[in-house]
């Protein structure tokens, strides 16, 4: 028979972790909401700026340039003071689960928030969803030492609140709680699912406070796809894992090919590839950015012909590795899950101009499939991908396609011989601290 003593004691030590773990969500939902809005102005500043800059005499690609590069060069220089907000934070959150290195300190989150908001909202191709992470963890893992909890208690409140951090980046609770299950910790346990549940609940609470509570995608009622159609969507499935698998490894290259250039310091490396991004961005608006404003054209069924789509796919192909290696914080994700949908658009295409029987209804689907198989074939997290592209786009009609080219996808990057993405990325940061990643 338990101690009734001990009993009591679980008791209010269970109380007072979901009690942490509430208030933490709070305010990450807080802080990862005011992180999104600004960078919804930032966007509508960068718009801004190409419509002025179109209007002025002489190369109008010059101001563009000029602008993401000066932020992104002060964000490496934010970088240079806090060497914790470089690159995504999400395999660091991954190295404090296994013991790897000690939860981030309180002031990775504004270094987070204001480099972030240079870097994503200047127009490099990064994902808000690394700093909103990473700032999540810093939140947990200080208010559980507030609390004088002990050190398996902040890393559980540390990876609780990294979940809800990548709640509130997708507005995808689900999404968020997976993350920590299927990515982070690798479990599923009662005082893991509790603080979880209880964080991200409260993130995207209180983020909504700030955004909303649609969607982040709008996206049309889809029908069921065909059965007949399933064989289409594997061999895209077994398609996508060679391109996650070639993505992963162009994003460790790109790494070091930047780091391989000694002569630069880091933050003129930043506003070199911050240049060439602007210039990428007069060019093509929708090219730039963390991947948004194109995602939410393909889904809408906008107007692409098929030589701009695949210009847009190899385009993002190679800034969204080229925009991480410049040090700065910001994340993948949102960058695979924009590549996702182009690729997905763009098999589409080709396919229904080969086979006959397959018509243009099969392209929204295919978009939606492509985010979740190229996620899953990048990072090795199916489930997770799953539940955010649903959570983001509100569609459950293509889940059926969804499971059979996201585990295609996986199985084909596992045979290719290429590591998760952050698994390299944490072995990368563990080997050479000082870079980024």
């Amino acid at each position: 028979m338990e101690n009734p003593e001990a009993r009591s004691a679980a008791c209010r030590e269970l109380l007072v972790i979901c009690a942490v773990a509430t208030i933490a969500g709070a305010v990450i939902g807080f802080v990862g909401g005011a992180f999104r809005w600004c960078l919804r102005v930032a966007d509508r500043w960068r718009g801004d700026v190409l419509d002025w800059s179109a209007s002025l005499p002489g190369p109008d690609w010059l101001v563009p340039m000029a602008v993401t590069a000066l932020c992104a060069a002060t964000a490496a220089l934010i970088v240079r003071r806090v060497p914790l907000a470089s690159g995504s934070g999400i395999q660091h959150v991954e190295a404090v689960e296994r013991g790897e290195a000690t939860p981030p300190p309180l002031r990775v989150v504004p270094a987070r928030f204001v480099g972030g908001v240079l870097s994503i909202g200047s127009g490099l191709v990064l994902g808000r969803e690394g700093p909103i992470v990473h700032m999540g963890a810093a939140v947990g893992s200080e208010t559980a030492r507030r609390a004088r909890m002990d050190d398996d208690h902040i890393r559980a409140m540390h990876n609780a609140v990294a979940g809800a951090g990548l709640a509130v980046a997708f507005n995808a609770p689900v999404g968020g709680a997976l993350f920590v299950f299927e990515e982070v910790t690798r479990v599923f346990r009662f005082r893991t699912v509790v603080p979880v549940l209880l964080s991200v609940g409260a993130g995207v609470a209180c983020s909504r406070l700030i955004l909303g509570d649609r969607p982040d995608f709008d996206v049309e009622t889809l029908g069921t796809p065909s059965i007949t159609l399933l064989p289409v969507f594997l061999v895209f499935g077994l398609l996508t894992g060679i391109l996650g698998a070639a993505y992963n490894r162009v994003v460790v290259g790109s790494l070091d090919l930047v780091d391989a250039v000694q002569a630069l310091p880091p933050a003129w490396k930043a506003a070199l590839i911050g240049a060439g991004i602007g210039l990428l961005a007069s060019l093509a608006p929708l090219a730039a950015g963390g991947g948004d404003a194109i995602s939410q054209h393909v889904l809408a069924g906008g107007a692409l012909t098929l030589p701009l789509v695949c210009w847009y796919v190899v385009m993002r192909f190679f800034a969204g590795p080229l925009s991480y290696a410049a040090g700065t914080p910001g994340g993948l994700f949102a960058p695979l899950l924009a590549l996702g949908a182009l690729w997905g658009f763009l098999y589409a295409r080709i396919v229904e101009a080969v086979v006959p029987m397959i018509d243009s209804s099969i392209a929204i689907p295919m978009a939606i499939v492509g985010m979740s198989a190229l996620f899953s074939a990048s990072v090795r997290a199916p489930l997770t991908g799953i539940a955010l592209v649903v959570e983001m786009t509100a569609t459950t009609s293509v889940t059926v396609p969804m499971l059979i080219a996201s585990a295609a996808a996986v199985i084909v990057a596992h045979l290719a011989g290429v590591a998760p993405i952050y698994d390299s990325l944490r072995e990368r940061m563990l080997s050479t601290p000082t870079t980024p990643g």
